[in-house]
């Protein structure tokens, strides 16, 4: 279901309506807050109802880009969507044709702007070979478009090591370097791109450090305050061979500003 949207809410010709999906996630949440912040007037998609005694600025939309359920709606109206919703899986390339398809009927041809992952196309794990179909639904969709790749945001690699918190000791990927990038930067430099003329394929998004997997878990540990060895985890396959070759890093690319160290600084409770 969709909120009613205020004229003074819908968007004009000249700063249109801008729908984000998965706008309750960590990524979605910034990039909402961003674009507010750049005066925008954004709808937010979420499955979820809007939570009761919320009043944010934004609007609302409830839909399931799984089920495509409230899909058309939400994206009524819209003349730029950023797409951060993700299945987590292959479902990823289903739900971007059904958000593209909707926004084909909806008579109108939005910008749409997807947020990727750096080494999708030379990583051959299942979820980045998702998100390169996905990618490229979005290139062919013959809508205007835009695609960011980022690196691994710091909370996934923190995660990693908070995952192992009842283990005597904690696992690192044995020869696999991250180059972590703060979520808010990206979601900053999505909400540019959703301001911004439709540019195809930008230049992808690293973290300012690319560091052996080890020494973040490390990082992690200190920062929680607890004291265990760390471990080398050699995995075998081609997906973890392209991990060692660097396959997800972009140094050429290391325009973030906040490195691990300091966003550890800033999530301790």
């Amino acid at each position: 279901m969709v909120e009613p949207v205020d004229p003074v809410e819908s968007g004009t010709d000249a700063e249109p309506l801008v729908l984000v999906t998965g706008g309750t996630g960590t990524l979605g949440r910034a990039v909402v807050r961003g674009l507010l912040a750049r005066g925008r007037a954004v709808r937010l998609l979420s499955r979820r109802p809007r939570p009761a005694g919320d009043r944010g600025p934004c609007r609302w939309a409830t839909g399931d880009l799984t089920t495509g359920e409230g899909v058309g709606a939400a994206v009524s109206g819209a003349g730029v969507i950023v797409h951060c919703a993700t299945t987590l899986g292959r479902g990823d390339v289903a739900a971007t044709r059904r958000l593209a398809d909707a926004a084909h009927r909806a008579g109108s041809r939005p910008h749409l702007v997807y947020i990727s992952i750096v080494g999708v196309d030379r990583v051959p794990l299942p979820y980045y070979r998702a998100k390169l179909a996905a990618e490229r639904v979005v290139a062919e969709s013959g809508l205007p478009w835009t695609v960011l790749r980022a690196t691994q945001f710091h909370d996934l690699i923190a995660r990693v090591t908070d995952a192992q918190r009842l283990s005597p000791v904690a696992l690192a990927l044995a020869g696999v370097r991250f180059q972590p990038v703060d979520a808010e930067e990206v979601a900053e430099r999505l909400a540019d791109l959703a301001v911004g003329e439709p540019a195809g394929r930008v230049p992808d998004m690293g973290g300012p450090q690319v560091r052996d997997h080890a020494e973040l878990t490390r990082a992690t540990l200190r920062a929680r305050g607890r004291r265990r060895p760390v471990l080398p985890l050699w995995l075998p396959g081609a997906a973890f061979r392209g991990y060692r070759a660097g396959g997800h890093l972009a140094p050429d690319h290391a325009v973030g500003r906040i490195t691990y160290e300091e966003y550890l600084a800033g999530a301790v409770r």
